[in-house]
């Protein structure tokens, strides 16, 4: 083998290592890259999915709030229409019920009010139209024991029912929904504990 093919050879077998070397290298390289850009790729996945489920899992939890208030205000608000219907009804059985224990009633109600000086009472037209005569006789002997008088006054009251009771200029409102509405509260709380068992 001359010089020349000599040189030429190991110029080639150099080259030849060469390319081998930067091969390798590349290789060595691009699996490198390979296996940050799969590290990252997986790490921005699962980020991404920890997200994902942590923004599920906060809107799933705001949905069952929302829809949990929203029972909560329905359950409430039927509550409370069931408390007045029962309020209603009450009203309705005390408006009928038979003339003498209506007037009973009036009588018991009346007498709890009942003043020094001098009353007047008022009662609706109906009422004004079958008023027994022992209950103004009851009446006024319950009056003069608590050191007043009482007479019933001849026009009647614009209620439904129950009666006013006026002593000079103050005049008391003791229909059965007046009474009602001014102890709305309590009779709803009242209503509440025997409907539901605890209060509204």
């Amino acid at each position: 083998m001359s010089g020349i093919e000599e040189i030429l050879n190991i110029i080639g077998s150099q080259q030849k290592q060469t390319e081998e070397n930067l091969i390798s290298a590349a290789e060595k390289k691009a699996s490198a890259i390979e296996i940050e850009g799969r590290t990252k790729a997986e790490k921005a996945y699962e980020e991404y999915l920890k997200k994902t489920n942590e923004q599920l899992v906060r809107e799933y939890e705001n949905a069952c709030s929302s829809v949990d208030a929203g029972m909560k205000r329905r359950m409430l608000s039927k509550k409370i229409q069931l408390i007045d219907d029962t309020i209603e009804a009450a009203i309705k059985k005390l408006d009928e019920l038979p003339e003498k224990e209506y007037f009973d009633v009036l009588a018991k109600l009346a007498v709890k009010k009942l003043q020094t000086g001098e009353g007047v009472l008022s009662l609706s037209k109906r009422d004004l139209s079958r008023v027994p005569s022992s209950f103004m006789q009851n009446l006024s002997a319950s009056a003069e024991k608590a050191g007043g008088r009482v007479r019933l006054d001849t026009v009647p009251a614009d209620i439904e029912n129950g009666f006013v009771l006026t002593y000079g200029l103050i005049s008391e409102n003791c229909s059965f929904r007046a009474i009602i509405e001014s102890e709305r509260e309590g009779v709803r709380d009242t209503a509440a504990r025997v409907l539901f068992g605890q209060v509204s």
